[in-house]
């Protein structure tokens, strides 16, 4: 099984995806910062409108599930596993099988 890298960038890309859809706007009137913390993992805080929205683990994976089935035509189900990198960031490493 290879395994799949999805950037910082994608990540947030796939977020703002998954907001817009959720609040009925544009993907590009959502802003998204992605965070790790030691204590509880990592989440993103997403900014529709002036509103904040925080978001824990699983609705990452949700939206990176969204991206990986419309946007890079791979099994939305496979395993995706997020990953703090000193040098890239946050990253997704998903497991890939063939659809």
């Amino acid at each position: 099984m290879e395994r799949l890298k999805i950037s910082e960038q994608d990540i947030i890309n796939a977020v703002c995806v998954y907001i817009a859809r959720k609040k009925q706007v544009q993907p590009n009137e959502v802003e998204v910062e992605l965070m790790y913390d030691d204590d509880y993992g990592f989440s993103a805080e997403a900014f529709v409108d002036g509103r904040k929205q925080v978001l824990i683990t699983i609705n990452l994976i949700e939206a990176l599930r969204l991206w990986l089935d419309e946007y890079l035509n791979k099994d939305p189900y496979s395993g995706i596993e997020l990953v703090l990198d000193d040098e890239e960031g946050i990253v997704a490493m998903v497991s890939e099988s063939n659809r």
